[in-house]
């Protein structure tokens, strides 16, 4: 096996290791179950009696867990689905997401999650790179009909050959299928089967490919085996004290790695309660977490701004909540400082991750002060250095692109050599794309993405260093910054900013704060206020949409 490489400090001057693992933190934590279907076998018989998932009326047990996952598995073997084969998944946070995910991936199929915000030729588009043989879909989400969003796309997909329908009903015809269908059709594969297939599948076998979010171009597909993910969720759930019992909302959506991973894959390796809501409403959140006494919420900053700003919130018992873990590029002070005095949330915690590095590179420490939680995202987990290349002629210690490396890098592009040359070297360091700064303890800052930093007149500027600064205004609820054409500077900033609740603050009054608290470079030249900022379903600004609507 590799040697740690946590505690090393090597390299030219902006090269720094992360954290020396502390004596609760380990690294190889991949080895006591080697694949997820290993673990969702250990969940069912360690935490048998506990509850795995709460639904409103749909309670299940983590026995009842893993028999649903075997059921799941043995119909996937029946369908013809051989190991490596991919299987994709198109739905919201459900329970049935939960069992079909699980069960292909121990019947040893790749799974590849499909985003909720995807339109018909965007799906296709994955489907047919991947080349899924077997697509679960839900049936109408949100006023669509995803099979009918897929039909009207009329693409080529020859390799998809049976599409599961996470409903009572589907098409008549021999590729469509309803879930009772095709569960009822596994019935013909025995235990012995399963437990034969599922121990047959290797742990540096790929368990699933997850697209990248498309922000910046057309996805690419991260291949992340069973033992990376095991490592670092196992890691992601110790170092933010997750524990057994605890009861933990998840409206991350599943399709992404902070929704699927450091959700269904954390509870199962610590016997948590999965609490799945498929699209986020702030009073609908407030009304579950009192409900069902949640005691774990991660999510965007957003998510938590709003359930602290809504105005019912003090009509909810809010009271059990005890771990908050997010993350962003800026996550302001006020906000982890609210949530810990006005909640009384005792562990508040930033990370950084991408779906390149398994979703998880840093995290904050359940020591840290709230300066450093806000300020950061956290040093380095365990196996995992850090480099922050800066451009030539950069000061030292200056912001540069970060790179990474350890046991959570990709394996690779699915099927893309070209773009997995690109984003990773001979020596496994992986170009995240992203630009930040390292403290001198090993904490890493996130500034910005390589592709949103723009120029004003010589000086490199940062979008997300501004936002950090303009979110400091008491009357701001969220703001975004995008570079726009200048004639005499070349470009300049523009702020896309969201009121709080009742405040009446204007343009000029916003810039003119500005100029008293960062250098005139960074100050926006214009502002436009408006309800909520565009993100994708994974909570991204999508900063090709505002740069757009500033070129009209």
């Amino acid at each position: 096996m590799d040697d740690d490489p946590a505690d090393r400090t090597d390299g030219p001057a902006g090269i720094r290791g992360g954290a020396a693992p502390q004596q609760d933190e380990d690294p190889r934590g991949d080895l006591r179950w080697g694949t997820i279907g290993a673990l969702v076998r250990d969940a069912a018989h360690r935490y048998a009696r506990r509850e795995a998932v709460a639904d409103g009326p749909v309670r299940i047990s983590y026995a009842e867990l893993g028999a649903r996952v075997e059921r799941a598995a043995a119909a996937t073997i029946a369908a013809g689905i051989h190991p490596g084969d991919r299987v994709a998944i198109w739905a919201p946070n459900t329970p049935d997401w939960i069992t079909a995910a699980l069960g292909a991936v121990t019947a040893g199929a790749v799974l590849v999650p499909l985003n909720t915000r995807f339109k018909g030729p965007e799906a296709a588009d994955v489907l047919a790179r991947s080349r899924a043989r077997l697509l679960f879909v839900t049936g109408t989400f949100l006023g669509t009909s995803y099979v009918a969003a897929l039909r009207a796309a009329g693409a080529e997909l020859p390799a998809l050959e049976k599409i599961v329908v996470l409903a009572d009903t589907a098409p008549a015809d021999d590729r469509h299928r309803t879930w009772a269908r095709f569960l009822a059709a596994g019935a013909a594969i025995t235990a012995d089967g399963v437990r034969a297939r599922a121990d047959a599948v290797d742990p540096a076998s790929p368990s699933d490919i997850v697209y990248t979010s498309g922000t910046t171009g057309r996805p690419k597909g991260a291949v992340i085996t069973h033992a990376q993910t095991l490592r670092c969720y196992t890691l992601w759930s110790e170092l933010a004290g997750l524990r057994e019992g605890d009861r933990y909302l998840i409206v991350n959506p599943f399709f992404h790695t902070f929704g699927y991973k450091a959700g269904i894959i954390a509870c199962l390796t610590r016997g948590a309660t999965m609490i799945p809501q498929p699209v986020f409403d702030a009073g609908t959140a407030l009304a579950r977490i009192a409900a069902e006494r949640v005691t774990v919420l991660p999510g965007p900053p957003t998510l938590h701004q709003s359930l602290l700003d809504h105005p019912a919130r003090d009509r909810h018992d809010l009271s059990a909540l005890r771990l908050v873990v997010t993350g962003a590029a800026v996550v302001p002070l006020r906000l982890v400082e609210r949530l810990r005095g006005e909640l009384r949330i005792a562990t508040v915690l930033t990370a950084y991750g991408l779906s390149e590095a398994g979703g998880i590179v840093t995290m904050c420490r359940r020591d840290d002060p709230p300066e450093t939680v806000a300020a950061t995202s956290g040093r380095a987990i365990p196996g995992t250095e850090i480099r922050v290349l800066a451009p030539s002629g950069g000061p030292p210690g200056g912001p540069g692109e970060i790179l990474v490396r350890g046991h959570q890098v990709m394996r690779g592009y699915f099927e893309d050599p070209g773009a997995t040359a690109a984003a990773v070297d001979a020596d496994g360091w992986l170009r995240t794309g992203d630009i930040g700064v390292l403290d001198p303890a090993g904490n890493l800052r996130i500034t910005d993405r390589v592709t949103d930093m723009f120029t004003v007149g010589g000086f490199n500027a940062y979008p997300a260093e501004i936002e950090r600064l303009l979110g400091l205004h008491p009357d701001i609820a969220d703001v975004a910054v995008v570079g726009i054409p200048d004639g005499r500077l070349g470009e300049v900033a523009k702020a896309y900013a969201v009121r709080r609740r009742g405040a009446t603050l204007t343009a000029g009054e916003l810039i003119a704060w500005a100029r008293r608290e960062m250098a005139n470079y960074k100050v926006p030249r214009e502002v436009a206020f408006v309800p909520e900022l565009p993100r994708n379903a994974g909570g991204k600004v999508l900063k090709a949409e505002l740069r757009a609507r500033s070129a009209r």
